[in-house]
């Protein structure tokens, strides 16, 4: 997890996971590997799909975010500092401790299912900072 420390950020003091953009002709398999490696210079092997999720309105903007959510339990390499912030292991029994944004308390949740999971989080106020509904499916 990486204690984002970007002001420009919405996730500003926020612990989150580590990830990015889709580039242009990457799958969504790639994005996560390559992401994780400029974020922490670990290299993920064999990411495992977990869940995809919907942010419409984000933060307010008007626009729709879509978060693919993968699990990876095979990697290579040393961890680095990080472009993004402070990088730190935790424990999955310790996630509920870290200050993240409220629908992460939800789906933390939903990592050790063996199904998939589809949700949609709805946030509300002038940055998106009040969970006002989720609905959530799983395959």
């Amino acid at each position: 997890m990486v204690k984002v420390s970007k002001a420009n950020s919405i996730n500003f003091g926020f612990w989150n996971g580590l990830g990015g953009k889709v580039d242009a002709n990457e799958s969504p398999e790639e994005c996560v590997i390559r992401e994780v490696y400029e974020e922490s210079g670990l290299k993920i092997k064999d990411p495992t799909l977990k869940g995809i999720i919907t942010y419409p309105d984000n933060n307010g903007t008007g626009d729709t975010w879509y978060v693919i959510v993968y699990v990876a339990k095979k990697f290579s390499g040393k961890l680095q500092l990080s472009p993004e912030g402070d990088l730190k292991w935790i424990s999955t029994k310790d996630l509920g401790k870290l200050k993240v944004h409220q629908s992460d308390q939800y789906f933390f949740k939903w990592l050790n299912k063996k199904k998939v999971f589809s949700a949609k989080f709805l946030y509300s106020g002038k940055k998106g900072e009040h969970l006002v509904g989720h609905e959530v499916s799983f395959y």
